[in-house]
């Protein structure tokens, strides 16, 4: 044990029928996969997380025969390259330690797996924090050691998260209280969800001979925490920014940014500034301070926000004070552009309250279903805006709105390695939420009801992959019969289980959006420009209605280069945009197919990479249809089913 721990129209009208059906085809789908669950139901393993060598040769068993062609396949390709200097450190350079793999890993790839169950209820004695070097070892390999001189160096200069920080803000449970399991899993996610830390593991040992008293041991292992960057333009423009996630090992997150531009009419030197304090003390309330100075925006805002973190969670809330101003605000219309000053303050303040139901939803009730009330009052109050009317500007009007809403929220999470990561530990959430926001404005153009519906639910198959859908519909409501800034949207996104093949593993992923607004106002669009839309910006692509498909495969190749590891992504990105004057399918199928090679190293906190090209053969305004691009991409995040806010559903 000792040698592990090192190691647009109204609802009823025409447009908002029109949808019926896909909504119709999502529920059916979301049933189906249901009825797929209840088939085949996991069981719960109760064996320990500290696996012993035995432990993980038989979890190892399963893959036996693709552990054994990776083996034979890389034991052949480092003895030919390891018979001349320059090959064999060629090698050492593109291949460093495979990803996370059950023989690794024990139970990172078993679904709902819960190692704690055997010691529910017993008393913890003591508890221990052991962390890790950002570079060498794992949380499931804490004998490995640094490869190189520059990985060794790293470590000495890197602050790691102190020790009292983490028993302080971070756990969830202190000496003297009886074992949860649940808890002590939710632990985990919680470690990881951090943007301090690579990885965290926690293990339960029986303290010396006796039954009722055990030993907890918290792993972590940081992420390397200081970021530098910038671009030199010419010798009067430059951008520098330099962002310290775990300042001097507080856990805290200091990021600066400073640009100049000499040749600037408005302004040449900007910046931005951001500071932020997780989980102060034990309350797990997190502050914000933003302090922007930039030639089109000049922010100041101050937030305090505690989500619900766990299921347990029995209180959430925020509250946040902001001035923003707009010194060059575009203003789009359906063919038309123009600039506007702006300028407002935003007051915002909501709680919430969870607990356990006293009935079941669906035959879905259990310990990790909670029922969430809440209440929010948000001010938006403008200092410069255009001239407002009741059929001109609307957008601009000050409103106080108050919202209430009572929902339904289930979650659990999976453990699982290769989706949006590229070998780090992913707690993948599934279950469902559904909730009802209902509330009024008090806006300047007169008082006006809200009413909105959201539902959302998740299945994660080990056979299958995973299946999440979610609809939303909502609006301003002037009287029974006239809707007022309507909107109607359907998500759908899929990934398959992880493959793998001799080069690597692979996942396909489909996403699916489709966004229409009934009774919007005229300066109110949506688009499918942008990174995480058709892969490309361009004004052209605006309009009231979106329909958007995603797809993309990535093979997680066995590359690493120098600590990068490397996948190979091919997407085709495929969507539909109008106005409500024309028809969306009448419209042209705007398109973009591509290949990108992505790197990423997880012990860092930058984003991923990647070299791309991409062909836009019909996009309106291109004068290249090729896009060769070098990019940074923000890692992806799952959506969740914890009760937030009382939210407007966005138009987006």
């Amino acid at each position: 044990m000792k040698q592990l721990l090192r190691r647009q129209s109204h609802f009823g009208n025409t447009p908002f029928v029109r949808m019926s059906w896909l909504a119709g085809l999502w529920l059916l789908l979301t049933v189906s996969v249901s009825v797929a669950q209840k088939i085949k139901i996991p069981v719960p393993d109760t064996r320990s997380d500290s696996l012993t060598l035995t432990d993980s040769i038989s979890k190892g068993i399963r893959d036996s025969k693709q552990i054994a062609r990776d083996s034979l396949f890389y034991t052949k390709l480092k003895n030919r390259m390891f018979k001349h200097r320059v090959t064999r450190e060629l090698h050492k350079l593109l291949f460093h330690d495979n990803y996370n793999s059950r023989i690794k890993t024990g139970d990172v790839n078993e679904i709902e797996v819960n190692p704690f169950i055997q010691y529910q209820g017993r008393v913890i004695n003591k508890i221990y924090v052991r962390r890790l070097g950002v570079f060498g070892p794992s949380v499931y390999d804490t004998l490995r050691r640094p490869r190189s001189w520059l990985e060794r160096t790293a470590n000495q200069l890197h602050a790691d998260t102190r020790e009292g920080v983490i028993r302080r803000s971070f756990l969830l449970f202190e000496e003297g209280d009886r074992v949860s399991p649940d808890t002590l899993r939710d632990n985990e996610r919680l470690l990881r969800s951090s943007n301090v830390f690579h990885d965290a593991r926690i293990i339960v040992v029986p303290h010396g001979n006796s039954h009722g008293f055990v030993d907890v041991y918290v792993i972590t292992q940081d992420v390397w925490s200081l970021l530098p960057s910038g671009s030199v333009g010419a010798l009067n423009r430059f951008d520098l920014r330099l962002e310290q996630r775990n300042f001097r090992g507080l856990a805290h997150t200091f990021s600066n940014q400073v640009s100049y531009n000499g040749t600037d009419p408005f302004q040449k030197l900007e910046y931005r500034g951001r500071y932020i304090i997780p989980y102060i003390g034990k309350t797990f309330f997190t502050g914000q301070a933003d302090l922007v100075q930039t030639r089109d925006l000049k922010q100041y805002s101050l937030r305090f926000y505690r989500p619900f973190l766990t299921p347990d969670t029995k209180w959430a809330g925020s509250a946040e004070l902001s001035y923003n101003r707009f010194p060059r605000y575009v203003v789009f219309s359906e063919d038309t552009a123009r600039l506007t000053r702006l300028g407002y303050y935003y007051n915002d303040i909501w709680a919430g309250y969870a607990f356990k139901p006293f009935f079941s939803f669906l035959g879905e009730g259990d310990d990790r279903t909670r029922l969430v009330v809440a209440a929010r009052f948000t001010r938006l109050a403008f200092t410069s805006r255009p001239e407002v009317r009741a059929d001109t500007n609307q957008l601009f009007q000050n409103t106080n709105a108050t919202l209430f809403s009572i929902g339904l929220s289930r979650r659990r999470y999976v453990r699982d390695v290769l989706i949006y990561g590229f070998g780090r530990t992913e707690d993948v959430p599934y279950g469902s939420l559904a909730s009802i926001v209902a509330g009024y404005d008090n806006a300047e153009l007169g008082q006006r009801k809200y009413l909105g519906f959201k539902y959302s639910k998740a299945h994660y198959l080990e056979s299958f992959g995973y299946l999440y859908g979610a609809l939303s519909i909502g609006s301003y409501l002037r009287s029974k019969t006239q809707v007022e800034q309507g909107v109607l949207t359907l998500e759908s996104s899929y990934f398959t289980p992880l493959r793998t093949t001799n080069w690597g593993n692979w996942r396909h992923f489909i996403n699916f959006r489709y966004t229409m607004g009934a009774e919007r106002f005229t300066n109110e669009y949506i688009t499918l420009s942008g990174r995480d839309r058709l892969g490309i910006n361009n004004d052209n692509l605006r309009g009231t209605r979106l329909l958007l498909t995603n797809i993309e495969n990535l093979l997680f190749s066995r590359l690493n280069i120098v600590g990068f590891r490397v996948a190979i992504v091919t997407f085709a990105n495929l969507g539909l945009v109008s106005y409500q004057t024309r028809k969306l399918f009448q419209g042209p199928l705007y398109q973009g197919y591509g290949v990108a090679f992505r790197l990423r190293n997880e012990n860092l906190t930058f984003n991923s990479f990647q070299i791309r090209i991409a062909w836009y053969p019909n996009i309106p305004g291109n004068a290249a249809p090729f896009r060769p691009a070098f990019e940074g991409v923000p890692t992806a995040r799952f959506r969740d089913f914890d009760t937030s806010a009382p939210e407007i559903i966005p138009y987006r």
